[in-house]
């Protein structure tokens, strides 16, 4: 996904479930970003992605924490 990323996938769901983990995660002191394929490529004009396909990436370095923070709350 990111060429020599420090990030890695921990989650893929809908806009609400990614908004509600990105709250907890944040309350935790763990930053994160997500990626909407269908939503970038509505912006660019042309369809594309799967509809409440989100996908949710922490720091490497966190993703224990994020991993575990993740199933308490799903």
């Amino acid at each position: 996904m990111f060429p020599k990323s420090n990030y890695e996938r921990v989650y893929t769901g809908s806009l609400i479930t990614i908004q509600f983990l990105q709250t907890i995660l944040q309350d935790n002191g763990i930053n994160s970003i997500t990626r909407d394929d269908m939503k970038s490529g509505m912006m660019a004009g042309f369809g594309g992605g799967i509809p409440d396909h989100i996908q949710l990436f922490v720091k490497k370095e966190d993703l224990p924490i994020a991993t575990s923070l993740i199933k308490q709350n799903i």
